[in-house]
């Protein structure tokens, strides 16, 4: 998806910020991946309105590029208060503005199946890596579409998923194809709503992209079965499944 073409930068964070829980939860995630490997430079590779990009300079105590091929979502980030040790540049992972042996850490969150040719991202990202560092990939696959919470409610996603999402047999193919080792594939449960009436609220923001490709007549229908299925449940949190791959 083009982002620029859309609007969704403008309401990106207030359909993603699922607060500092989450952003807490991800970074003892990835600390407990990359160990003690030393980390001082990081790629936020697709890094959007740079939604991690913070937590993982805080995290990290290390210095954070940001390259995503959107000028809209890079507005939003360069718009937030940062550390000077934060900056973001306009790139795609097919083509990583940044020399070799560059960093220590790439973080990749939901993007891979917006690569336009996935086996030249990962040879990318083995390019820009430093001997022995980590790839971190966060993402969603065919696997788990069933267990997406929205899919229900809005049954015309599901064959936009099944067409764009990978499936993790794949994402492992591409990066070991590339020179990578793929070291763990995890599954990580994250919160993203305390309760189905505020989940409706941040769909209802428009900021994810499969969505954001229904008709307007498909995406107002699965609003209201969302918001009928909130008004009779008994506030209990939403929670969603995210593979994590880690290559090195």
């Amino acid at each position: 998806m083009d982002y620029d073409a859309t609007d969704i930068a403008v309401t990106y964070d207030r359909g993603r910020d699922h607060g500092p829980e989450f952003l807490d939860l991800w970074m003892n995630v990835v600390s407990s991946l990359v160990k003690d490997h030393r980390t001082k430079r990081i790629l936020d590779l697709g890094c959007g309105t740079g939604r991690f990009s913070e937590a993982l300079r805080t995290r990290f105590d290390a210095e954070v590029v940001g390259i995503d091929p959107s000028q809209k979502m890079l507005e939003q980030a360069r718009s937030k208060p940062s550390a000077a040790r934060i900056r973001y540049e306009s790139g795609r992972g097919e083509s990583i503005p940044l020399p070799d042996n560059a960093v220590d850490l790439i973080f990749m969150s939901m993007i891979f199946h917006h690569f336009d040719n996935p086996m030249l991202a990962a040879r990318e990202c083995h390019r820009v890596l430093r001997d022995g560092a980590t790839a971190l990939v966060r993402t969603g696959t065919r696997e788990r579409i069933s267990s997406y919470p929205y899919v229900d409610f809005f049954p015309e996603s599901r064959p936009i998923l099944e067409e764009r999402l990978p499936t993790t047999t794949f994402v492992g193919e591409v990066f070991e194809a590339a020179g990578f080792r793929m070291v763990t594939l995890e599954l990580v449960t994250q919160e993203i709503a305390p309760s189905y009436a505020a989940y409706a609220e941040k769909l209802s923001a428009g900021a994810d992209s499969v969505l954001a490709s229904l008709s307007p007549r498909d995406f107002d229908a699965g609003m209201r079965a969302l918001r009928a299925h909130a008004a009779h449940s008994n506030g209990e949190a939403v929670f969603e499944p995210i593979d994590v791959f880690v290559f090195r």
